[in-house]
C-alpha cells in the first residue's frame, strides 16, 4: 500500500480471527480482504477518470460516510466528481467531523465548518490529504462509476436517504423542507 496511513485500506468485513491472534497478521489479513475486493480494472477505472487509485479511496471513504442508503451511493459520487470538476469544495460533513475527532459531540454546528484542518471541505477544494474512513466495495465501485447526473447539491431528508438538486435554489427549497423546517 502507497498511503501514509492503512486508514482506507483496512477492507470492513467480519472476520473469524483465532485468540490471540497478533494485531500485525489481523491489518495483513484485512489489508488482503481489500486486495482481493479491489480489481486491476479498478485501479486501471481511477486512472481513467484522471485520479490517483489513493484518490479513488479517499472519494470512496467520503461516499461510505455520506450514506447508509445503497441506491445513493452513485448519486453521492456524481454530486462530488461535478463539484470537483467545477472546482468547487466538496462541502462534506463527514470530512469535517473527521477532522473534529473526539471533540464532536454528535452535533455538527456552523462554528465547526470554519475549522482550519486540511479535511475541512468547507474551507478547502480539492479531496482531503487521505481517507476518513474505510470504505466498502460498493463505495468503492461508487467512486469509480459515479451516475450520469449533473447534481451538485444534496441534503439529508432524515430518513436515511437524501434530496438531490441541480440548483442553489432548488438546493435551498431542500434544506428548508428537510432541515430548517424541523427547528
Amino acid at each position: 500500500i502507497q498511503a501514509k496511513s492503512l486508514e482506507g485500506y483496512l477492507f470492513p468485513e467480519t472476520y473469524r480471527v483465532s485468540k490471540g491472534m497478533e494485531e500485525e497478521e489481523i491489518i495483513k489479513l484485512m489489508i488482503s480482504q481489500f486486495n482481493k475486493a479491489v480489481t486491476e480494472e479498478n485501479r486501471k477505472g481511477a486512472k481513467e477518470l484522471g485520479f490517483t487509485f489513493h484518490q479513488i479511496i479517499i472519494l470512496a471513504s467520503i461516499i461510505e460516510k455520506e450514506t447508509s442508503a445503497p441506491e445513493e451511493r452513485a448519486l453521492i459520487s456524481a454530486v462530488f466528481h461535478n463539484r470537483l470538476k467545477a472546482k468547487r469544495p466538496l462541502q462534506s460533513d463527514p470530512t469535517v467531523i473527521y477532522a473534529l475527532g473526539e471533540a464532536f459531540d454528535g452535533n455538527l454546528k456552523k462554528e465547526h465548518l470554519r475549522i482550519d484542518s486540511p479535511y475541512n471541505t468547507y474551507r478547502y477544494r480539492g479531496l482531503p490529504p487521505g481517507p476518513i474512513g474505510n470504505p466498502g466495495k460498493k463505495a468503492i465501485q461508487a467512486a469509480l462509476y459515479p451516475a450520469d447526473v449533473n447534481y451538485l447539491y444534496f441534503v439529508s431528508r432524515n430518513d436515511g436517504t437524501h434530496a438531490f438538486s441541480f440548483s442553489l435554489e432548488e438546493h435551498n427549497r431542500a434544506v428548508w423542507k428537510y432541515q430548517k423546517k424541523r427547528y
